[in-house]
């Protein structure tokens, strides 16, 4: 079955589910409202659905236009960096990558890498997805960003990897916290103290129970979190102590000891297996990678003194 749409129709279309509006979309398009309808009418017809639900004050994405507006948005990104690339190769770095980043590499890593690559490239914009682990490896595995930053998946099967970096494990407690007298810690200390975790939403999770264990400790959790700022307040409050990556920056409130022997966890680029990336996708991963190198990206020292 041959399917004839046109760019045209499909640029219509997303103005409209965006605006939820005809006239809207007609007026940001430069166009009729009468064509805006002929355009979306037509692309109906070709696709052999519904695509909205007509009122008379606005319109609403169907189940299908919703499907539709989530994945052509990507689609004509890419193909304006596509056509921006055959154009001039000087124009190569124009337009817009999405990468789905976990928590802590959002606001420790791509603050550095985004700021970066706006020096160096102003044309390229950089859209940050910032989410638990298991969405972002959700949204590198369906195709909705180009790529991601994890904590080494163990679904390795699904992607292709790179790691750039490594990011040790640290404990933070309050300053009159007797663990804080030490200038390191070793992991056996941490029996028997009631610890603030991260839940099993993060790529850390896992690793923190795996050193945990492989150093015979018994963890009594006492709280589990979502983010670790939450976890840096119950620590603050009194609740326990909180082993933490260094790059999630405890704040200066609390004293950050190095845990002892070393135990780190793999910051890793992941992209869709077997799946190419875009010529603008790996202008930043390379950037990523060199800025790791250089040591751009490297965690903070831990603070000696509470």
């Amino acid at each position: 079955m041959s399917i004839n749409i046109s760019l045209r129709q499909l640029r219509v279309f997303l103005a409209v589910a965006q605006q939820r509006h005809f006239r809207r979309a007609a007026e940001h398009l430069h166009l009729s409202q009468p064509a805006v309808s002929r355009h979306v009418a037509d692309l109906e017809t070709e696709l052999g659905v519904r695509l909205f639900d007509r009122s008379t004050r606005e319109v609403i994405p169907t189940e299908s236009g919703r499907y539709l507006e989530s994945a052509i948005e990507r689609v004509l990104d890419e193909l304006e960096g596509v056509l921006d690339h055959v154009h001039s190769e000087g124009e190569r770095r124009r337009g817009k990558i999405r990468i789905a980043s976990v928590p802590t590499l959002s606001a420790s890593l791509m603050p550095a890498c985004i700021a970066d690559c706006a020096h160096e490239y102003p044309e390229l914009t950089i859209q940050l997805h910032d989410q638990a682990q298991t969405l972002v490896l959700d949204s590198v595995r369906g195709g909705e960003v180009d790529f991601g930053i994890a904590i080494e998946p163990t679904e390795v099967g699904d992607f292709d990897s790179e790691t750039i970096m490594r990011d040790p494990f640290c404990l933070a407690c309050r300053p009159d916290h007797p663990l804080a007298q030490h200038k390191t810690v070793a992991w056996k200390k941490l029996q028997g103290q009631p610890l603030v975790l991260l839940d099993y939403s993060s790529g850390s999770r896992r690793l923190i129970d795996q050193a945990m264990q492989k150093h015979g400790v018994e963890a009594n959790v006492v709280q589990q979190t979502g983010h670790t700022h939450t976890a840096f307040r119950m620590v603050e409050a009194g609740l326990g102590v909180t082993v933490t990556p260094m790059l999630s920056s405890p704040p200066s409130t609390l004293a950050v000891r190095p845990l002892t022997p070393t135990e780190q966890r793999a910051v890793t680029l992941i992209r869709r297996r077997q799946r190419s990336l875009s010529p603008l996708a790996s202008l930043v991963w390379e950037r990523l990678r060199e800025l790791a190198a250089k040591g751009a990206l490297s965690p903070p020292r831990p603070r000696k003194s509470g």
